[in-house]
């Protein structure tokens, strides 16, 4: 807050935060969030404080900027996948002995078992996401 005497309000000069939507947030976390991009380099070019885009990534991380701005617009990348145990027999998609387990770093776990319609698979997914 300027006070009365200060240069800024004796120059006229009104300082106001800038609004930024959840949309030009989004952007701006998947612009850094490239491969080889330098957070300092993004915040600069748009005029932001780096610790604001930190924060926003963070929360793009968190779920909490709407639909997943890091995931959604990022780069795809591979994640290890191992089988927990070996079976003789595999059974067919969606019969009763059928699972689908994923396990992540975190210790988090999402198991899907026998008939698994698209759209459950797709809320499964979008959970992990989130819990993510």
């Amino acid at each position: 807050m300027a006070l009365i005497g200060s240069p800024a309000i004796d120059a006229g000069i009104v300082r106001r935060r800038r609004h930024y939507s959840t949309a030009e947030k989004r952007r701006l976390v998947a612009e850094a969030s490239q491969p080889g991009t330098s957070v300092s380099q993004v915040a600069r070019r748009h005029d932001i404080n780096t610790n604001l885009l930190f924060t926003w990534r963070r929360q793009a991380r968190e779920g909490r900027l709407g639909a997943s701005a890091m995931q959604d617009d990022a780069p795809l990348a591979f994640v290890p996948v191992g089988v927990l145990e070996a079976r003789a027999a595999v059974p067919e998609p969606g019969s009763p002995g059928w699972t689908i387990e994923i396990e992540l770093p975190n210790g988090a776990r999402v198991r899907l078992a026998g008939a698994v319609e698209p759209a459950a698979l797709r809320q499964a997914i979008a959970a992990v996401k989130e819990a993510w």
